[in-house]
This record gives structure tokens, sequence and C-alpha cells, in this order.
């Protein structure tokens, strides 16, 4: 009965947040989600409904490195993810936090995308 709770006030969460952030094809959402084992990181194009770059910790080159879904694994997909969307050609993204609090690894993800070279 309590999980069920949860995840209604985290669908809420989400839509509180979805309502306020769109992603265009100039500027595309990047959703960040943290399961209890990994991360996952892609850039939409809410007006098309499409995936532009997609990453999670168990890509074959990042998942040599054994990442979980910790902060300093944050940190090495952040910085990852934005040379992967810069050489797709974005450079302006709109964060998602996927219902998740900023702090923690959701900032470092950020923060470390942000040294990468993205602008959110």
């Amino acid at each position: 009965m309590k999980s069920i709770q949860k995840a209604k006030l985290l669908q809420k969460r989400k839509w509180r947040i979805r309502k306020k952030v769109n992603g265009t094809a100039a500027r595309p959402r990047l959703s960040v989600k943290f399961s209890s084992k990994h991360i996952y990181a892609q850039a939409v194009d809410d007006t098309t409904g499409t995936t532009l770059v997609y990453l999670s910790s168990l890509d074959a080159d990042l998942r040599q490195q054994k990442l979980a879904a910790n902060i300093s694994s944050a940190e090495i997909l952040g910085k990852a993810f934005a040379a992967k969307a810069s050489a797709a050609g974005l450079s302006d993204v709109v964060f998602d936090r996927n219902g998740a609090r900023y702090h923690g690894k959701v900032k470092s993800f950020a923060d470390a995308a942000r040294d990468g070279g993205l602008k959110f």
C-alpha cells in the first residue's frame, strides 16, 4: 500500500515538472533517470516524440567501468553524455530531473553535463 502511494506521488511530481519543461528540436529535453543500479539519460524532442541522443550506464564503453547509480558514476556519465550530445550537434537543452530532487547524484550529473559543454 505504501509503495503504491509513493508511486502516485512520484507520478504527480513528474507531471508537475513536465507541464513546465518541454523539449524542441533546437532545445531538447534532457531527461535523467536513476534506478537502483543504473543511470539512463536521453535528449528528447517532444514536438516529434523522438529521442535524439541516448546514453546509459549499460552502454558498451561505460559497462567496463562498472558504473553504479551513485554520485561519482553520475559525474562520469554526465561528461560522457555531454560529449555524445555535442557530437550530435546539441548545445542547449532543458533539464528534466524526472521527479527526483535536485541534489546528490542528480546535481552531480547536471554539473558534469554543464562542464562538458551543455547549456541549461
